[in-house]
């Protein structure tokens, strides 16, 4: 299953094009099935409508833990390093980690879960947060995950959308010197959320919080109350195994949803491939489980493998710029896998963090979330990986549920700033406006994947029309990612960002119809819009254009009251990082906001704006040019 040479890339790469269904066959032979499949692929992306492992049966927790248990029982499978340094890190074992699923998964069907079953997880960083995600699989419940920084609104919305049963929180998250209070969110979020019968409270900050008697249960008290057997339920390939919301251009996220086994052997054959992993090695990636990366890099994938994965609570500058070099010292760490955004932040501070830090132990770097700039790959291959240990540069989505494009460790020859080359069984293609294909190299045009993959999007939950128009309406038959893309004369792929009203804001899709509705709803404003434009550190900063006539006190004062506002609505990963108030916004004679202009203005481009005096009101655009000049 292991890519170990290019030519070897080169060989699998074609018969995954040519013959995928005994390519991806042979693959998921790796893999422990129950049953196997009659059929490997059937698909359309008219409806769209694809199925993998047709008829398997299978747990994928047996793949992640059980059949390790004989060879790896007790070589560790999470390594926790918490927030405070000062505390000890805690190891859990493949048999610990199996033992304490199991147990916990008895305790979800001591309250009412069971097969098909949607559980709400909003948990700090904690293993047990892998155990549960886990303990959800293991007895077929379909786990929805929301990152800990997201407001009771946006937590409301997600539990109502997918109509989750049981919720699982702590009572309070530690993020660097912050404390979340997560219970008292969920509490606020629980209002509104008939569905909901059960809430199981992790003690986590120890922080006083409120137990509602017959809904509010301790995670400590109900693990007391069961045994560490628990048969895995079984499921079937196309079962759902978990659903992910994601940010879209329009208001509402989207649930995506992911199955039991075509996720999971796409997870597991990446996992091995990309990051070239060796037995014994210790793996570290920096996410939260919150986000797809998490939920397939630090979960399903290694552990999938067998892999050593470590799970970190805390932030990469805290309580020092040196946390992550110290982490990686400590444990010996083979494989770091981490975002721009948290390069770009740990270079800021200079060379004097990693002063006396033994980095040896790395052989492997990894990017993910967004492209990475040339001068942070740089940084990080000269400082970080001492220009010995490879980067993959990797591009993929939460709808894809792994990566598709990046280079193999040790196999593919790099270049600063390109994903350069798609995995086997992945089919990209470049087209234009109109969905003609763009052939040859040194072109560029909208990425479009043209043949199904395993780990690839089922549907967006309980809205499949939302999913077909979406990702599979603006060309017909091709998958659509909303992305634009570079292919260079070697026939390397850079990906150079959304072509769609979605930004990307520290590796965080954030949609902008999403930012403005939570503007909106602030009192005195009229109108607004957002837009992305160039941040040194997060890749791209949220710039919101606002109209709010009637301001009570200083601008300034409205503006804190207007991030006060988007933080409860969505949370504050979406507060905007500059407010400009205007008298009116670039409005074609339709009536349809020209942020194509508002950009541009962002971005300081202002002698290439195109033709403005077809709009409602050219004369707007010079006022707001004006206007910014005085916010720098």
């Amino acid at each position: 299953m292991q890519i170990t040479s290019f030519k070897q890339y080169e060989e699998d790469f074609k018969k995954s094009v040519e013959n995928p269904e005994q390519f991806w066959g042979e693959v998921a032979q790796n893999f422990q099935w129950r049953k196997p499949w009659f059929k490997v692929l059937s698909w359309n992306f008219e409806e769209p409508n694809i199925k993998w492992f047709e008829g398997a049966k299978l747990n994928i927790t047996e793949n992640c833990l059980d059949r390790h248990l004989e060879k790896r029982g007790d070589q560790p499978a999470i390594i926790w390093e918490p927030n405070n340094p000062e505390e000890e890190s805690v190891t859990l074992t493949y048999k610990m980690l199996h033992e304490r699923v199991c147990r916990f998964a008895n305790v979800l069907k001591r309250n009412g879960a069971k097969k098909g079953d949607r559980i709400c997880i909003y948990m700090p960083m904690v293993p047990e947060l892998a155990i549960a995600v886990l303990a959800c699989a293991r007895i077929g419940a379909v786990h929805s995950v929301i990152f800990g920084g997201f407001s009771a609104k946006s937590i409301a919305d997600r539990i109502n959308d997918s109509q989750c049963k049981v919720v699982i929180t702590a009572d309070g998250a530690y993020r660097g010197s912050k404390q979340i209070p997560l219970k008292d969110v969920i509490d606020d979020a629980l209002i509104g959320c008939p569905t909901v019968e059960k809430c199981i409270v992790l003690t986590h900050v120890r922080t006083p919080v409120s137990m509602l008697k017959g809904r509010d249960v301790w995670w400590e008290d109900e693990v007391k109350h069961v045994n560490d057997i628990c048969e895995a339920e079984e499921m079937d390939a196309e079962d759902m195994l978990f659903i992910l919301y994601t940010s879209g251009s329009t208001g509402k996220p989207k649930g995506v949803v992911h199955t039991c086994g075509g996720y999971m052997v796409y997870a597991g054959y990446t996992f091995a491939n990309v990051f070239n992993y060796q037995p014994g090695e210790v793996y570290f990636c920096t996410a939260d489980i919150g986000w797809i990366t998490g939920h397939s890099y630090i979960v399903y994938g290694p552990l999938s493998q067998g892999a050593t994965s470590v799970l970190f609570e805390g932030i990469p500058t805290y309580p020092t710029p040196s946390r992550f070099w110290d982490i990686v010292e400590k444990h010996q760490v083979n494989t770091l896998y981490t975002a721009p955004t948290a390069i770009r932040s740990l270079m800021s501070y200079g060379d004097e963090p990693l002063a006396e830090k033994d980095l040896s132990s790395i052989r492997v770097l990894g990017s993910v979330g967004e492209p990475i700039n040339e001068e942070a790959w740089h940084w990080f291959d000269e400082k970080i990986g001492k220009g010995k240990a490879p980067i993959v540069d990797t591009w993929w989505q939460t709808e894809t549920g792994g990566i598709m494009i990046s280079p193999i460790a040790t196999v593919t020859p790099t270049k600063p700033s390109f994903a350069t080359l798609p995995l086997p069984g992945i089919q990209p293609i470049l087209v234009d406006e109109n969905g003609q294909e763009i052939v040859g190299n040194d072109v560029m045009g909208n990425l479009c994947i043209k043949f199904p993959w395993p780990g690839m999007l089922r549907t967006t939950y309980g809205d499949h029309e939302r999913c077909k128009q979406t990702y599979f309406s603006t060309y017909p038959n091709l998958y659509f990612t909303g992305d634009g893309c570079l292919r260079d004369q070697d026939g390397y792929y850079r990906i150079t960002g959304r072509v769609d009203d979605v930004l990307n804001v520290s590796g965080h899709r954030i949609g902008t119809a999403e930012v403005e509705n939570a503007i909106n709803m602030h009192a005195g404003v009229v109108e607004s819009a957002v837009v992305g434009y160039p941040h040194d550190v997060k890749g791209q900063g949220i710039y919101a254009f606002v109209i709010n006539p009637e301001m009570h006190g200083e601008a300034e004062l409205t503006k804190k009251d207007i991030l006060q506002t988007v933080t409860r609505v969505i949370g504050a990963i979406a507060k905007p990082d500059k407010i400009l108030f205007v008298s009116g916004l670039p409005k074609t004679r339709s009536g349809k906001i020209m942020r194509r202009i508002l950009r541009k203005i962002a971005e300081g481009d202002t002698s290439n704006l195109g033709d403005t005096s077809t709009l409602l009101d050219p004369a707007i655009v010079d006022e707001i040019i004006e206007a910014t000049k005085a916010l720098k």
